[in-house]
């Protein structure tokens, strides 16, 4: 990975970690479920991109340990999601729409900034396609809260929200937990070969 590859995506781990903070926030704040959801996307990116640059040039132990840590905190964050989403279908609140639709733009935004930043390397480095590939894909869970948000205005109703966020938390939940597997073998294998 070259120099300018790192900062790059140094740059959009930085935006990824940022955006998670500011749509859990106004997640919690607009009362949506999908704008919770959608920030667990920020959040496996981000950590994803500096966790890509702080393995470079690192022990196979080392690296599979950092994997396995962050694989169970993204489980152990979607598996909240999807319970508390799971609890407002019977709390049934309308979540605020305007906030949803605005900061579900904001998010789109960020991932475009992401594409572009890396558009160029995107062919010659394999962490940069990764997070190319990561960031491209995340605007597909942009585009769904910002439609949940024209359904939750239209019908005055947080069953768009909710629905959105339990695709998006049973999306998540699965890449976590075959993450989680993945890790865990490599893991345990790594092991296994200290062992004397």
């Amino acid at each position: 990975m070259t120099d300018d590859t790192k900062r790059r995506v140094l740059v959009v781990a930085a935006i990824n970690l940022g955006l998670f903070v500011l749509e859990m926030s106004a997640g919690q704040l607009a009362g949506s479920q999908a704008l919770k959801a959608d920030a667990l996307s920020f959040a496996a990116l981000g950590t994803s991109c500096a966790l890509g640059v702080w393995a470079v040039g690192r022990p196979l132990r080392l690296r599979s340990m950092a994997t396995l840590i962050r694989a169970a905190a993204l489980f152990a964050m979607g598996a909240w999601i999807a319970v508390t989403t799971l609890y407002q279908f019977f709390v049934r609140s309308v979540p605020e729409a305007q906030m949803m639709g605005l900061i579900g733009f904001v998010a789109l935004a960020a991932n475009g900034l992401s594409v572009y930043l890396l558009f160029a390397r995107r062919e010659s480095d394999t962490e940069a396609r990764a997070v190319w590939l990561g960031s491209r894909n995340a605007m597909i869970g942009n585009g769904a809260v910002m439609i949940a948000a024209g359904l939750v205005a239209l019908l005055q109703s947080g069953a768009p929200d909710l629905i959105a966020a339990g695709v998006m938390a049973a999306l998540f939940l699965s890449s976590a937990y075959q993450t989680l597997r993945q890790s865990w073998g490599e893991w345990t294998a790594t092991n296994a070969e200290r062992a004397p």
